[in-house]
């Protein structure tokens, strides 16, 4: 298979556009075990590109469950260079109202049982995360999403994504923390991605698309399933366009990103003590620095 530049991940509706052409189910082995599910490769306007249902398309892994190593590695191994992550969040602050889409530049990390590093059994980095999301990726995300103009959407450049555990949504009272803690969107996937992304010198930004108002609000009802589908529906719509706009950009001018060389500084351990089973599990995460 030629090389895939770009991947996108998020709900298994995003891949059901009729833009999409050459459709091919590809499926990754990888030392992590399997991915959440086959990739789905194809061309979008001429580009080549790969989507992947973080959650199954069937929806039948809790975001504690969702293989975010095994999904990164088979993204790294056919070539993805810029990762766009679409994902349902919940809204922390008023002005940030359901169908909005934000684009964090921050996370928080509320999570409790996930392995978000490709390293360890025999070798040590330490990546440098300060800014968790490409600003050149977020930038032609964002210009795709001014130039679209989309009825009922206010942008939001910037903000910080508490990634919380689940599968429960938060207790008003932790709502009510996270909001002053300077939180904007709430969700409980993206934060493993974004760590592993980085490790794997993938440029990765996330496209946050509110659902509801959290639990916080005193005027809205409480988070309920039934709310989240609707406006998840009106949401994939709108990612849709969305994700063809900002593939049609990336394809013309794609950016530099400093998360293309993330590990050049960030490995501690001589390569040649690194245990050889180890070095052949991440060969493609080493081999520019082999």
């Amino acid at each position: 298979m030629a090389d895939v530049s770009i991947g996108i991940i998020g709900g298994s509706g995003l891949y059901k556009m009729a833009a999409l052409q050459n459709v091919e189910e590809v499926t990754i082995d990888t030392p992590f075990g399997p991915t959440s599910d086959a990739l789905i490769v194809g061309t979008l306007d001429g580009a080549k590109v790969a989507f992947l249902a973080r959650h199954g398309r069937n929806h039948h892994l809790l975001p504690t469950e969702v293989p975010y190593r095994a999904n990164i590695y088979a993204l790294k191994a056919i070539g993805v260079k810029y990762i766009i992550s679409a994902s349902a969040v919940g809204s922390l602050q008023e002005e940030v109202k359901p169908l909005d889409m934000v684009l964090p530049d921050q996370f928080i990390d509320r999570t409790r049982s996930r392995v978000s590093t490709f390293f360890g059994d025999g070798i040590v980095a330490h990546i440098g995360f300060a800014d968790p999301i490409c600003p050149a990726l977020a930038q032609v995300l964002g210009d795709a999403i001014s130039e679209l103009n989309l009825p009922e959407v206010t942008l939001h450049r910037g903000g910080t994504y508490v990634c919380m555990e689940g599968p429960a949504f938060s207790t008003l009272s932790e709502s009510n923390l996270y909001r002053s803690w300077g939180g904007t969107v709430i969700g409980m996937t993206n934060l493993p991605e974004a760590k592993l992304a980085r490790e794997a010198e993938i440029a990765y930004a996330t496209l946050a698309l509110a659902t509801d108002y959290d639990c916080w609000h005193p005027e809205h009802d409480s988070v309920t399933v039934e709310m989240i589908i609707g406006n998840l529906h009106r949401n994939a719509a709108n990612a849709q366009s969305v994700i063809q706009a900002t593939v049609a950009k990336l394809t013309a001018n794609p950016p530099v990103s400093k998360a293309h060389k993330a590990l050049r500084h960030a490995i501690l351990t001589p390569l040649d003590q690194v245990p050889a089973a180890t070095k052949e599990k991440l060969g493609i995460l080493l081999k520019p620095y082999l």
